[in-house]
């Protein structure tokens, strides 16, 4: 078992838990999904689209920056538009923004360790 770790988390991550997982990162509450200009240029040219398209279809405006968008599942809960629910896998996994690269070592779960434990079953405790 490869686990993946980082300084600064008292956690690590196997990368084959994805195998098992319901995509629980990509669903469940709503929220953001943040791009910047140059991960929206690297999703446009993976869907091969133009940005017009990628702008109408597949991200928002929130602010001052740009979310992908979700779909709505039930009343609480969300996925994300590139999620595939029949395959349970990312449909853009190759140019997937860092905010999905980097999970679950995001600096919110460095105090809120007991939340990533229960949506991610690849998470070990150490």
């Amino acid at each position: 078992m490869s686990l993946v770790r980082k300084d600064g988390y008292d956690f690590a991550f196997n990368p084959k838990g994805c195998e098992t997982c319901e995509g629980n990162c990509c669903i469940g509450e709503s929220g953001n999904i943040w791009v910047n200009k140059q991960e929206i240029e690297n999703l446009k040219n993976h869907l091969n689209i133009s940005l017009e398209e990628l702008s109408k279809s597949y991200i928002e405006k929130r602010g001052y920056r740009y979310s992908i968008k979700e779909r709505k599942l039930a009343e609480d809960n969300f996925a994300c538009i590139f999620f595939d629910l029949e395959k349970k896998q990312c449909g853009i996994y190759e140019a997937r923004p860092t905010q999905c690269r980097t999970f679950p070592f995001w600096d919110y779960f460095k105090k809120n360790k007991e939340e990533v434990i229960k949506e991610c079953p690849a998470i070990k405790e150490f």
